[in-house]
């Protein structure tokens, strides 16, 4: 049969519409982006389905609010830090300045050595030990070098306050003074006596690698009560000895001192001193009693022994 101009122009217009019917693989490869396709094998191309994207706001209000409570922490801890530095100097000043300055000769001047100590060691040192494990920077990392750091914080407290027993026990059997009969001294004595054994109790329920995970599930709560006690304690000691000082160097007699009425310079500062040591331990508990800023518990080997060489997160 004769075909005629006409309809092979015909023909090869249509196999130009349709393509080839066997595409290759470098022909197809132009025509989709290579991340779109899963290619087994030439021929047997598959269109990729959508990649599904998340997509979290910045500002959400789960976290907007974590990081409203982080600021917040920062500003009470940043208080707890200055309050504390304040208690320090406010009472090294007192005792350098109006009580004449420090010695360990059994004099009056050994006793002057006695509430720098307490202050610093079983109020200041002890509180900022406490909140610790709350500082935010901390979670999230290998939990016994924070715990470490922890005890080695109130140890220092711990020996800081036993030398300052000393230096009032030997002033006192210098001179013939009584030890232990007012209520600043029972106070004190138990605030001293009970931080001690939360030390020792501590060390073995939670650094030594001997102590089961059920001890330390046990203890953790009753620790953590006895802190918090044994801070309201020391406040308690310490503001009462303030007070009692203040009524023993400030009579008014033929030492040219103002008596204790009159406010005198030297109140005003011992006065002064006691309500930054309020001020301080109120700071301390309200950070150690805001459940938001706990550390995060972590799993159960969170409650087991880390070597000290240990290199991961808990």
């Amino acid at each position: 049969m004769c075909l005629t101009p006409a309809f092979h122009l015909s023909y090869r217009q249509q196999m130009q519409r349709v393509g080839p019917s066997s595409p290759t693989c470098s022909s197809t490869s132009d025509r989709f982006p290579l991340s779109l396709l899963h290619t087994a094998e030439c021929g047997s191309e598959t269109s990729a389905e959508p990649q599904k994207h998340e997509v979290r706001a910045d500002n959400s209000p789960t976290d907007l609010s974590r990081m409203g409570s982080i600021v917040s922490f920062y500003i009470y801890y940043l208080l707890c830090l200055g309050l504390g530095l304040a208690c320090v100097v406010c009472v090294c000043l007192w005792n350098s300045q109006w009580r004449g300055g420090f010695a360990w000769d059994g004099s009056v001047l050994q006793f002057n050595w006695h509430p720098v100590l307490m202050v610093t060691g079983l109020v200041v040192l002890y509180g900022n030990g406490a909140v610790l494990y709350r500082i935010p920077l901390t979670w999230g990392q290998n939990k016994l070098p924070w715990k470490l750091l922890h005890a080695a914080v109130m140890l220092l407290a711990l020996l800081l306050s036993i030398v300052g027993l000393c230096a009032v026990f030997q002033n006192h059997n210098a001179n013939n003074i009584p030890n232990l009969y007012s209520l600043h001294s029972w106070i004190g004595i138990a605030a001293t006596a009970l931080f001690a054994m939360q030390w020792v109790v501590g060390l073995a329920g939670f650094l030594l690698p001997c102590s089961p995970i059920s001890l330390r599930k046990l203890l953790k709560p009753v620790h953590v009560w006895f802190g918090g006690s044994i801070l309201v304690l020391s406040i308690v000691a310490c503001i009462s000895g303030i007070n009692e000082k203040l009524f023993f160097v400030l009579k008014g007699n033929s030492t040219g001192t103002q008596p204790y009425a009159k406010l005198p310079p030297e109140a005003v500062l011992g006065n002064s001193l006691g309500v930054l040591i309020v001020a301080f331990g109120l700071v301390v508990l309200k950070i150690l009693s805001n459940h938001k800023w706990q550390r995060p518990e972590a799993g159960p080997e969170d409650m087991a022994y880390t070597p000290l060489l240990h290199e991961d997160n808990e």
